[in-house]
């Protein structure tokens, strides 16, 4: 008997599992990829931001520094440097080699929910549960911010950079846009706690997660409301989402334990992908390959779109 070739589309989802990460910090705030992929960075309830090597399961170097749980993390454009932020409001630039603070940038008032380098990694933006975002120049040594926005009226939950535009969302249910060029600011509101954004990797889009349990996606420009994918569990955390590596996939964390896949254009859940027993809070796909990483439950996993078969310490399914 022969059985028919498997779908096109879930082939190219991350629904093999090739490894388990026990992480030794505590519970896994975050999970982040660095810039080509190669290596990763996890948050820690134990204060602490580590470096890793996913696709071989090793950890590379360990960073301490921070007063309370490490919340967001991200990799500077050469892979030279991390900046990371923390319930203590604090914002640091780490020396990836040495593990060393560069410099503490001090000025939010409350927990430091997200934060991102610009496309040169010459400026931070983080976003606060103070309402505010601000911009840190990494080259000088002036303590203050060089830039404040603040026109949330929450906190902000998520923050995402291009080349010019910085896309952020609040507690207050409102999407914000701020074109650095033209210096102005456009305000999308959803109606719940936005809890994720997301540029699609063309765009031309913008995805919203939010608190009750929808992911919306809006035309960058018009702001019209192109799909709405629901499936998943999302009402009380802060959950992770994005858009797929070829922007063929809406992809979001669950309080389910699971993660979410949706057809991008149909809308149409695709896969629900059991990684544990508890809340799935982060998660970060591979820029260029259906890889994905997801931390749940104090350990990272390991996702590809093909079962691995000669490394017989790594499980699939």
């Amino acid at each position: 008997m022969s059985y028919p070739a498997p779908k096109p589309k879930p082939a190219e989802l991350p629904q093999y599992l090739h490894r388990r990460i026990p992480c030794t910090e505590g519970a896994v705030r975050a999970v982040r990829f660095n810039v080509d992929g190669h290596y990763c960075m996890t948050c820690g309830s134990d204060k602490s931001l580590k470096l890793w090597n996913p696709h071989k399961g090793t950890m590379l170097k360990t960073y301490s520094g921070h007063g309370y749980e490490v919340l967001d993390a991200a990799g500077s454009c050469d892979n030279s440097q991390i900046c990371s932020c923390s319930s203590d409001k604090t914002v640091i630039l780490w020396d990836v080699a040495q593990g060393q603070v560069v410099r503490k940038f001090r000025g939010h008032a409350g927990k430091v929910n997200c934060v991102e380098f610009n496309e040169e990694s010459t400026v931070i933006i983080s976003g606060s549960i103070d309402s505010s975002i601000r911009c840190w120049d990494c080259r000088s040594r002036r303590p203050e911010a060089i830039q404040i926005m603040d026109e949330a009226k929450d906190g902000i939950s998520s923050i995402k950079v291009s080349d010019h535009e910085i896309l952020s969302g609040s507690v207050d249910g409102s999407l914000r846009r701020y074109d650095l060029r033209a210096g102005d600011m456009c305000a999308d509101y959803v109606g719940s706690p936005i809890t994720c954004v997301s540029f699609s990797r063309d765009s031309q889009c913008l995805l919203a997660s939010s608190l009750d349990s929808c992911l919306r996606l809006l035309d960058k420009d018009s702001g019209e409301l192109l799909g709405e994918f629901s499936g998943h569990q999302n009402t009380r955390y802060k959950l992770d989402s994005c858009l797929s590596e070829k922007d063929t996939h809406v992809v979001s964390c669950s309080e389910d334990g699971t993660v979410c896949f949706w057809d991008l254009v149909e809308g149409s859940l695709t896969l629900k992908l059991p990684i544990s027993k508890g809340v799935v809070q982060s998660l970060s796909y591979h820029p260029t390959e259906p890889c994905l990483l997801t931390a749940s439950e104090g350990e990272v996993q390991v996702w590809r779109g093909e079962p691995l078969e000669e490394d017989g310490g790594s499980g699939s399914q």
